[in-house]
């Protein structure tokens, strides 16, 4: 599915102070986790307080963007009006740490393209005060067989 195609969303997260940073740094073209100042640690869903060495000395940082495909799936059913299928929801591992992952949409390609360990970059898709954060493949991807 292409980005500038897709739909507007009906539900939205809801902004809060805990995940402000989050899902309103994609108006820099960022995307941005929480991360520990004491051992390095990136955190997500946000925090306060490191869950590896108990600091509370966490702040937002910006990330690359880039990662792999970890799993997915090819969803076909209309679950909500607005949403058209197919389209594909991935679990994301960010290149910055092990296990730091994202549940999110692969867009920009054709279905049948996306697998497991393609590698891809985070593109935003600005609804209302969000900015979804969404991944699209690093290289093109060859057209599927017709």
């Amino acid at each position: 599915m292409d980005i500038a195609s897709m739909p507007p969303r009906s539900v939205l997260p809801v902004v809060d102070e805990m995940n402000a940073t989050f899902w309103q740094s994609g108006r820099d073209g960022l995307l941005k986790f929480s991360r520990c100042q004491a051992c390095g640690l990136w955190i997500h869903p946000a925090s306060t307080i490191c869950r590896r060495c108990l600091s509370r000395d966490i702040r937002p940082e910006a990330v690359s963007g880039r990662g792999t495909v970890v799993m997915y799936t090819i969803n076909r059913q209309p679950w909500v009006p607005d949403l058209t299928e197919p389209y594909i929801v991935a679990l994301i591992e960010l290149a910055e740490q092990k296990a730091l992952r994202l549940m999110s949409n692969v867009v920009n390609c054709p279905v049948e393209s996306v697998y497991i360990g393609m590698p891809v970059k985070v593109v935003f898709l600005q609804q209302e005060d969000v900015w979804l954060p969404l991944f699209e493949p690093v290289e093109t991807p060859p057209r599927a067989a017709v």
